[in-house]
């Protein structure tokens, strides 16, 4: 029998769960449709196990060093099987977190696969939600309002196929029995940075090999030069403008040979003939992006429209069938864990008759958890330059900071963009030390219009890096007057 409730959210990932706490804390009956487990990628296969082995790679970094801050530890070894257990045993106590969060909010958490069904005896509009369970019996759910959730996947290229041994996605990389003597990581945006960053640590000899012109293509780009110089100050071997054009992998030595092409320019600009080149790896880790999971689901069966493969929504999350709306790594934009978590609200709200703010994608911080760590939120240099605006570009150094030097730490910087005919804050960069962590005031002051005059009156402690921006709103307000 088909049975009625409030809400189906379809994925049980971060913006998933979120969005039915809140669905279940306006009063609503809802069900969470998840054919893994709660958490979805993020807990499982993505921010949170990367993270905590991230932070094993500091603490290596941090004992490697140990002899400047007047301690000796050595000789120092690292244990991978001791690492996972910990990186096991964070996303275990997050998990049942999450499983107490649900009992808490009387949340029905629903274990299998969902497909979305069309119009039909059981409802007049389509979106009724198809469940085949583990025990192979169906059971039908219809939502007076659907939240589709269902993130996304590695995006998979068929000249680059991965086996899981020697070739991998970062699926498989969260779980090596071994430290691999070297890795050729395939893709220099967020994760590939961040992968090359912890293996370098844990003594991996790293080869970093991205189409483009540079890391972090979506960066800034004076910041994304400074990754690709901190990474290479390592040890990490860098080559942008390749293109892998073939895989070969040798199970008897457990090895892979990499055919790259790499396009050279001059100090000219002008174009060299294509270099070719082969590199040799232990693994192969495969990081070129990610696609939804906007297959296999039953959309078919409606209205609701796609580009691309990503759900098509309004600024509230909405598609085109009025009851049904999308959230997170499905409708593409910024795949981020926090970001389908905030748009999971609006969508809960907006499906509730309350009136959220609109969806902005400049308001979204975006963080790179290497070292050096990096952080943005708003838009770049060179988007203003490119969209017309009469900017202000401000820079202030963590050299100038003295809780910097007290981390160690003093290679980072402070950069601001600002409109200068309306004196607004456009967009922050900031990399060097706890840069994920100091972006968060940054964005609240994007998000409530605060202006850089306001901003540089604001009281900081004494010492830490965040007096730092304050300093650099006072640097751009000295220059103006000097201007003038």
């Amino acid at each position: 029998m088909a049975r009625l409730v409030d809400v189906v959210v379809l994925g049980g990932g971060t913006g998933g769960y979120i969005a039915a706490v809140r669905a279940a804390q306006l009063g609503k009956q809802v069900v969470i449709v998840e054919r893994d487990r709660l958490g979805g990628t993020c807990l499982h296969r993505g921010c949170i196990p990367s993270k905590a082995l991230l932070k094993s790679a500091e603490v290596c970094r941090t004992v490697a060093d140990a002899h400047t801050y007047g301690v000796t530890a050595s000789p120092m070894s690292f244990d991978l099987t001791a690492a996972m257990k910990r990186k096991q045993q964070v996303v275990d106590t997050l998990h049942q977190g999450i499983l107490t969060l649900m009992k808490k909010h009387k949340i029905e958490v629903v274990y299998g696969e969902g497909r979305l069904m069309g119009a039909s005896i059981f409802s007049p509009r389509s979106g009724v939600v198809s469940v085949m369970l583990p025990d192979g019996t169906m059971d039908t759910i219809i939502p007076g309002q659907l939240i589709i959730a269902t993130g996304s996947r590695p995006r998979m290229l068929p000249h680059l196929p991965v086996d899981g041994k020697i070739v991998l996605t970062s699926d498989e990389a969260l779980n090596l029995n071994s430290l691999p003597k070297s890795m050729a990581i395939i893709g220099g945006g967020v994760i590939g940075v961040e992968w090359a960053s912890m293996m370098v640590d844990f003594g991996v000899n790293v080869t970093l090999i991205e189409m483009g012109p540079r890391l972090l293509p979506q960066e800034d780009h004076e910041l994304a030069k400074r990754m690709r110089e901190a990474l290479a100050g390592r040890g990490v071997k860098i080559l942008t403008d390749a293109t892998v054009e073939s895989i070969q992998t040798d199970d008897a030595l457990a090895s892979a040979e990499l055919r790259i092409s790499r396009k050279i320019v001059n100090d000219d600009g002008q174009e060299l003939p294509t270099e070719s080149l082969s590199v040799t790896a232990a693994t192969v880790l495969v990081s070129v992006g990610r696609v939804p999971n906007s297959d296999s689901i039953g959309l078919e069966n409606t209205d609701v429209k796609l580009k691309n493969g990503a759900i098509l929504v309004n600024e509230f999350m909405q598609t085109s069938e009025s009851h049904i709306y999308a959230i997170g790594d499905v409708i593409g934009g910024w795949q981020l864990a926090h970001v389908a978590s905030h748009q999971g609200l609006i969508a809960v709200e907006h499906a509730a008759g309350l009136k959220p703010i609109p969806f902005s994608q400049l308001l979204i911080p975006r963080c790179v958890y290497s070292h050096p760590e990096l952080a943005s939120v708003g838009i770049t240099e060179s988007d203003a330059r490119t969209s017309g605006k009469n900017i202000d570009v401000v820079r202030y150094p963590f050299q100038a900071i003295g809780r910097a030097h007290v981390l160690g730490e003093p290679q980072g910087w402070y950069k601001v963009i600002i409109d200068k005919d309306r004196e607004e804050l456009l967009g922050v960069h900031v990399i060097g030390a706890h840069a994920t962590e100091l972006i968060s005031e940054a964005t609240l002051a994007q998000s409530l219009h605060v202006s850089p005059q306001e901003l540089m009156h604001v009281i900081h402690p004494h010492p830490t890096l965040s007096e730092g921006f304050p300093e650099v709103m006072r640097k751009w307000h000295e220059s103006r007057k000097a201007a003038h």
